[in-house]
């Protein structure tokens, strides 16, 4: 058991440094797409979709929320199921926000739907789950 809980945290560990080069690569992307948007005639104004920008900007807070859950259980020894809805509702809302409406199917709006409501539906009940545990 031992040799296995070692392992363990040595995955874990190198999951950790990949996702924070990860993270980099993520933020030294959006610096070069604003920076290509803003200095880009006309001056100031976002020639490229800034849905596109938001998607970006929420990449990489996805990955930040990734390495929270990877260093959440690297302390506790648990995976925290609140953390792990919370990135899974950021990806979805991501994905919301980056949609061509007029190119989608209803299916997959109605897919995105149901997500989300499931999703919701778990972060309530794990939300007032821990509210009702000692501390």
């Amino acid at each position: 058991m031992g040799a296995i809980e070692q392992i363990e945290g040595l995955v874990s560990k190198i999951l950790s440094i990949v996702m924070i080069a990860v993270i980099l690569v993520a933020m030294f992307d959006l610096v070069v797409v604003l920076s290509k948007q803003l200095l880009v005639s006309p001056y100031g104004f976002f020639n490229q979709s800034l849905f596109e920008i938001f998607g970006l900007f929420l990449n990489v807070l996805i990955a930040l929320e990734i390495l929270e859950n990877i260093t959440a259980y690297l302390r506790k020894h648990v995976v925290q199921v609140e953390l792990v809805i919370v990135t899974s509702l950021i990806a979805v809302a991501r994905k919301i926000i980056i949609l061509d409406l007029k190119g989608t199917e209803g299916s997959k709006i109605i897919g995105l739907a149901v997500a989300i409501l499931a999703l919701s539906i778990s972060y309530g009940i794990i939300r007032s789950t821990n509210a009702k545990k000692p501390h």
